[in-house]
């Protein structure tokens, strides 16, 4: 299947870009496998998946680009996928450079962060709402004026006692105890972004919201 194979490097502005997936993380080895970088790591378990790279440098992220959807029957839509690098906090600035070059609306952008609100393995889907306090989703939300896009939001649990520094909370590894969990967490956020690309953001809440590991 000559999609899977490593896409040619090429202007963005030619591949006419459908949706934008953007997980959400901090750059760098330090990061690497934290509570924060759930983002990350849901896109490059994509990237693997369909076997490409997200290596390329634009918008302030590192980016490649695949296709979902249908693609056998002339239906597919290409998407970007960007792991933004100007740290969590301010994800918002690449987000709206990349939907300000594509002309995209919000509607067309979704996001895959952590959720401390949310137990370990648990995902949430929504097609738009507030940040919860997730501040890369505040960034983003702030940094376009809108609210209204797509976000799968991955639980990490909440932190040990209430005197617990959440930095240091999101910035922890996850213990050998929740990768079981966490495991099925990514696979069930790949498996929604996915969905809600293919199919729509309700057919992907309805099936996700909720699922729990048996």
């Amino acid at each position: 299947m000559f999609w899977r194979k490593k896409l040619p490097d090429r202007p963005l502005s030619e591949s006419g870009i459908n949706y934008i997936i953007c997980g959400l993380g901090n750059p760098g080895t330090k990061y690497e496998n934290t509570r924060h970088n759930c983002g990350f790591m849901v896109l490059d378990d994509l990237a693997k998946k369909h076997g490409v790279e997200i290596k390329r440098i634009k918008f302030k992220s590192l980016v490649g680009e695949i296709t979902l959807g249908g693609f056998d029957s002339g239906a597919g839509k290409r998407c970007l996928l960007m792991k933004p690098t100007t740290y969590m906090n301010s994800s918002g600035v690449a987000v709206r450079e990349a939907l300000q070059f594509y002309k995209l609306p919000p509607e067309r952008l979704i996001v895959v962060c952590d959720d401390i609100n949310l137990d370990v393995g648990v995902i949430r889907i929504r097609e738009s709402g507030s940040d919860g306090g997730q501040k890369g989703l505040n960034s983003i939300i702030v940094a376009n004026n809108a609210d209204n896009f797509p976000r799968i939001r991955v639980g990490v649990g909440a932190k040990p006692n209430p005197d617990y520094p959440l930095e240091k909370w999101v910035l922890s590894l996850f213990q050998m105890g929740e990768a079981p969990a966490i495991e099925f967490a990514l696979c069930n956020s790949l498996a929604a972004v996915e969905m809600c690309v293919k199919d729509g953001v309700v057919p992907a809440m309805n099936k996700f919201n909720g699922m729990k590991r048996s």
